[in-house]
């Protein structure tokens, strides 16, 4: 029984195609088709390179701003957490800014009125954040972001 060979086979038959008539390299009749479209690409690219590229920036901007709404939910609960072991009135604001790496100039903690222990104590901060992100920055003001936490007071 003869069995084919399967290996090479497509490559042989390919091959045989490319060199029938009107198969493989074009024509001059077909290159002259095709002379108006060879630069087609390289403007589609150029046109649309810049939209990506305001993509991308954007992107990189949500993604800071996103992070600075995380440390401010952490600033918060920071200054919470010290305004409900600590009655001093600047430990909430010190602790909120040593815990979150925020820029102190940007952010402002407001702590609600601390009672007796047992009571809850509210701190919110409030935090400007800056667009530093090239040509989306320009376009965009100060995003202001806002966290509250609440706790017991223990002390």
């Amino acid at each position: 029984m003869n069995v084919p060979r399967r290996c090479g086979g497509f490559l042989r038959a390919a091959r045989r195609r490319s060199q029938e008539p009107g198969r493989g390299r074009a024509t001059s009749s077909r290159q002259a088709g095709l002379a108006g479209h060879t630069g087609q690409a390289a403007v589609e690219l150029a046109l649309v390179i810049p939209f990506v590229a305001v993509l991308l920036l954007l992107l990189v901007q949500v993604g800071l701003i996103v992070r600075d709404q995380i440390l401010v939910v952490h600033a918060a609960r920071e200054g919470a957490r010290e305004a409900a072991v600590e009655p001093a009135p600047g430990a909430a604001r010190s602790a909120a800014l040593a815990g979150s790496g925020l820029d102190p100039g940007r952010i402002e903690v407001d702590v609600s009125d601390r009672g007796p222990p047992g009571s809850r104590v509210r701190v919110t901060a409030t935090y400007r954040a800056p667009t530093v992100v090239p040509i989306i920055g320009a376009a965009m003001t100060d995003i202001r972001l806002r966290a509250s936490a609440t706790m017991r007071v223990e002390r």
